[in-house]
């Protein structure tokens, strides 16, 4: 009797497992699973971790905490406001306590350590709405998992700046993940960022632009190039079409090139006729619509005198007075 007792129950379980599916067996894992003990059970780190100050962190890292002094960070261990007066360390590492007590470096976080979407909202819990951060989440640093530690010194702060400042080590830093970049401006016609009178950041800002390639902008929404290039801003009552709406990578190469004026091409009239050609001659019926066109007969160009199209078209980036851009 018992043992036929002992079968109809075996049978009632396996039955009632088939009927209640593998939602009832995740339920009846997730009953076993509440009746194990404490130290079976994944802990959270720093679950129970309090504030300690900034005090407490100097005792065992000095060196860090003088170095810290110099840094634009040491103002937030004074600012009232944002909640972290007297606890500098802690508004990036967490709280501390944890760690205070046991010494070891799992029980603090480290940014340099976290995946790059932390590190950066992290980082931009504070400058977020600052105008050179605008860009930063959409910037290319941003989309290749490169993240503010990677540029910025936290602790070694040189001088009171967390980044390079000058020409020389911008360039510098800049290259070691662009090597293939600075290998351009080793060209004979380039910008003069070896010789140390420029720097990459003048052209790009790094925390990301509205811009393509996150060139910077002047006078609100103007291409990095005209803070140099002044002269070429225009507005211009006859404009060059590719100037306004390509910009000036069109024509030239900024990193460098091997032609004069680092154009793309090596003569003036192979870069004029990428867009001027194949294209319906310009007349008073087709002008508004037309960006460009083949260049009339007279334009013998296997004659040298029409080789070089500035000789006459001398106001190539736009003119005031003069539709074919010749004055």
């Amino acid at each position: 009797m018992p043992n036929s007792t002992v079968s109809s129950q075996s049978f009632r379980r396996r039955d009632l497992l088939s009927k209640g599916g593998p939602w009832l067996a995740i339920a009846i894992a997730a009953l076993v699973s509440l009746g194990l003990p404490a130290a079976q059970q994944p802990a959270t780190p720093n679950a129970k971790a309090t504030t300690v100050g900034s005090a407490t962190c100097q005792s065992c890292h000095e060196d860090v905490f003088k170095a810290f002094q110099n840094n634009p960070h040491a103002a937030v261990d004074k600012d009232a406001q944002r909640g972290w007066q007297g606890k500098a360390c802690e508004a990036c590492h967490g709280p501390g306590s944890v760690h205070a007590g046991s010494a070891d470096k799992k029980d603090i976080r480290n940014p340099s350590n976290l995946p790059v979407a932390e590190a950066d909202k992290l980082c931009l819990s504070c400058p977020l709405n600052q105008p050179t951060q605008v860009g930063r989440i959409q910037s290319g640093h941003a989309r290749n998992q490169v993240s503010c530690v990677a540029c910025h010194s936290i602790h070694q702060a040189e001088g009171g700046q967390m980044v390079a400042r000058t020409p020389s080590a911008v360039n510098q830093k800049c290259a070691s993940c662009h090597p293939q970049v600075w290998a351009q401006f080793m060209r004979p016609y380039a910008h003069k960022l070896p010789q140390g009178a420029m720097s990459c950041v003048d052209c790009h800002n790094p925390h990301g632009s509205l811009l393509p390639n996150s060139v910077r902008t002047v006078a609100a929404n103007e291409p990095g190039c005209l803070k140099c290039h002044g002269d070429k801003r225009g507005p211009f009552v006859y404009e060059h079409a590719p100037v306004r709406l390509e910009g000036c990578a069109t024509c030239h190469q900024p990193h460098g090139s091997a032609n004069p004026r680092m154009l793309t091409r090596q003569e003036v009239r192979f870069v004029c006729l990428e867009c001027h050609f194949n294209k319906p001659a310009a007349s008073v019926a087709t002008l508004p619509p037309t960006l460009g066109g083949v260049p009339p007969a007279l334009h013998d160009l296997r004659n040298p005198r029409y080789n070089n199209c500035t000789i006459c078209h001398v106001k190539i980036h736009g003119s005031n007075v003069d539709r074919a851009l010749m004055r």
